[in-house]
């Protein structure tokens, strides 16, 4: 699976016009849908019936009928967008753990690779993402084969149209809204199945195709109610709680009498669930944010075109990514060996050319902070050589300072010794001479100065007299690295 999120329809450049087609096994529904003015409006629609199959006849033959089809109904837009059989995709539900946002793109491709019965590399996928507080989050992953979506562009290019997008008709009808609104659970009813769309928390939650729940006897179509019911039933059972409960209506799509049976059958059905439907026939006021015609019939042609006209596509986007002039020329001239060769080259020249532009670029930004950082620091290289001139002048540590200070913090501060003469000799030792009232404060006075780490080898010299004027002296040496005094 290359890539499990939506195509942007915001970078491309805006439509004005296009076809909506919506394909239901054989029944073709188009409409050309023009946007003027702020305003919708709707011309040329046609249902027809299709003698080919677009899967398995020629699709050179397929398209060939569907350009006359378009002839016939005076149609010459080429820009279409398609809206493709629910039955053609495969889904699987995802519970999402808590990680990191970075992770959980690889976490959904694991996934993806479980879920779905087929190699993933065989599909165009599509994720949609739900969430509920206080439940976790979800995911929907769909993928639709593409070896079918090729058949229908051979088709499309042969009946001369040009796809803009291939989305899921159930999806245009029944569009997600926000996670804060109620959820939903659309039907759509097709010529010989019912689309099962269920939207909550912000996203799609769950899609189905109900098959065998719609027959045709002679000119009309009929209903089976009650498998139709279980289905739902079974479906809804299927979800997550979280996202159960907010379920609270079913809106159902259709030919109006078909609905309207539908809807009164469910309402007697599914009353034990809480869900109430909905008959929709008509589009509410500024649903695509445009104005639409008020006589305008919700059809899956008619929600495709405004939605893409809107630039409000659909919740899954599954059109193919064109290939680019150089990709398609190499696939049409180049051998495989040739291709990959060519290839190979040509990314490498890109690479090394990229590498060489990536550097230029960091010398010319360099170039340009050194012109502006230039002066300062030729400034700053005059101070320094300054700083260097005169620093053998300075002495940072501030010895003598720090000796004295740590001498003075060792004499009592009762002044009962005091100094008299202090001598320091090459900053590494000191004599002092002084008087002291007794003799148990001049050993005190030593004691203090033995206990301090920058002070050793602290002798007490000769005294002479008597208290309370006994002379003394004394002398110790000082440690080098000693505490700046600062």
């Amino acid at each position: 699976m290359k890539t499990l999120d939506l195509l942007k329809f915001g970078k491309r450049r805006r439509l004005t016009s296009v076809l909506g087609l919506a394909l239901d096994g054989r029944r073709l529904d188009g409409v050309v849908a023009r946007y003027t003015n702020g305003a919708l409006h709707l011309d040329h629609p046609f249902s027809v019936a299709l003698s080919l199959d677009v899967l398995t006849d020629d699709p050179e033959l397929v398209g060939r009928e569907i350009r006359n089809h378009l002839d016939s109904a005076g149609i010459h837009e080429r820009n279409c967008v398609v809206g493709l059989p629910l039955k053609w995709a495969l889904t699987t539900h995802v519970v999402i753990p808590e990680l990191p946002e970075d992770d959980v793109a690889s976490f959904l491709q694991i996934e993806a690779e479980r879920g779905f019965p087929c190699d993933v590399g065989t599909l165009q996928t599509g994720m949609s993402r739900s969430q509920t507080p206080p439940g976790k989050p979800h995911a929907l992953l769909v993928g639709i084969p593409k070896a079918h979506l090729a058949l229908v562009e051979q088709v499309l290019r042969a009946a001369r149209l040009k796809p803009m997008s291939f989305s899921l008709g159930i999806t245009a009808l029944q569009p997600v809204a926000e996670a804060p609104n109620p959820g939903v659970v659309g039907l759509a009813i097709g010529e010989s199945s019912i689309s099962l769309e269920v939207t909550a928390g912000g996203g799609v939650a769950a899609l189905r195709v109900l098959e065998g729940t719609v027959e045709s006897e002679g000119s009309r179509r009929v209903l089976h109610a009650e498998s139709i019911a279980r289905e739902v039933r079974i479906t809804l059972g299927q979800l997550p709680p979280e996202l159960r409960q907010t379920l609270t209506v079913i809106r159902i799509f259709g030919a109006r009498e078909l609905a309207q049976q539908l809807a009164d059958e469910l309402d007697l059905r599914l009353e034990s669930l809480g869900l109430k439907s909905e008959l929709v026939t008509r589009y509410a006021p500024g649903e695509f944010g445009i104005q639409l015609p008020s006589e305008a019939t919700v059809g899956t042609a008619v929600s495709l075109a405004a939605g893409i006209l809107a630039g409000k596509p659909s919740a899954f986007e599954f059109l193919p990514p064109r290939l680019t002039t150089w990709e398609q020329v190499s696939s049409r001239y180049a051998s495989g060996r040739l291709r990959t060769g060519l290839s190979v080259a040509g990314a490498a020249a890109l690479l090394v050319g990229g590498v060489f532009l990536f550097q230029q670029c960091q010398l010319w930004a360099l170039e340009a902070e050194w012109s502006r950082l230039a002066p300062t620091v030729t400034k700053l290289e005059g101070l320094n050589k300054q700083i260097n001139q005169y620093r053998p002048w300075f002495d940072e540590t501030v010895r003598a300072l720090t000796l004295l200070r740590c001498l003075a913090q060792a004499f009592p501060e009762d002044g009962s010794v005091t100094a008299k003469t202090v001598e320091i000799r090459d900053l590494k030792t000191v004599i002092c001479t002084g008087t002291a009232r007794n003799y148990q404060a001049l050993l005190k006075t030593v004691q203090n100065l033995r206990s301090q780490p920058q002070i050793r080898d602290a002798n007490l010299g000769p005294t002479r007299g008597q208290s309370p004027t006994l002379q003394f002296s004394f002398s110790f040496a000082w440690k080098e690295g000693a505490a700046n005094a600062n």
